[in-house]
């Protein structure tokens, strides 16, 4: 090896222990976590898990730590949508809605919740909701999450909202509205603050 290479070499170790030792020196002075915030990063990984039962009670455990954490609200909300308990994540969706009124994931993830109950005007007002806040709604799950997780792109609130407007426009007895293969493959959906 020559020279330049063994020069570079050597300011690379050194980089990368200084940079190591600034991490841990950093980990160690950082102040503790906000109420509840390590059930609530607990919560989220069991969601992401598909564990919803214990992502109930972490979100519990985070909310009995700080009952106005509103992302421990939506998440509750979120987990009790996929364990079908669909009337308590709409009551957790509305309080959720009442802290932060401008969240457009809220009112997509409460219109999942209206389409599988079969209110679908309810669940077409909160994709429109939802939408009009935000347009990247309509697009569904990024990238990563779709390559990482999925094998066909699931149907987004848009493409719900769209399905829902054309039946809707139907006479009553043309109507198709609910399609259990297809809403079951509606993800909900997830938004950071």
């Amino acid at each position: 090896m020559d020279e330049l290479s063994s020069r570079i070499l050597t300011r690379i170790a050194v980089a990368v222990m200084v940079l190591s030792t600034g991490w841990i020196i950093f980990e160690a002075l950082r102040t503790d976590p906000a109420p509840g915030e390590v059930a609530h990063k607990a919560a989220d990984r069991a969601f992401a898990d598909g564990n919803y039962e214990r992502a109930l009670r972490n979100y519990r455990d985070s909310l009995q730590a700080d009952p106005e954490r509103t992302d421990a609200i939506r998440g509750k909300a979120r987990a009790l949508l996929q364990k079908g308990r669909h009337e308590e994540a709409i009551s957790w969706f509305d309080q959720a809605i009442e802290q932060q009124p401008e969240f457009a994931g809220t009112y997509a993830n409460r219109g999942i919740a209206y389409d599988r109950m079969g209110l679908f005007e309810e669940a077409l007002a909160d994709y429109e909701v939802a939408m009009h806040l935000d347009d990247a709604v309509a697009e569904g799950p990024g990238l990563i999450t779709r390559l990482l997780h999925m094998n066909e792109p699931p149907p987004t609130v848009a493409d719900r909202a769209d399905y829902l407007r054309a039946q809707l426009a139907l006479p009553e007895e043309e109507r198709m509205l609910s399609m259990p293969e297809e809403d079951k493959a509606q993800r909900t959906y997830r938004q950071r603050p």
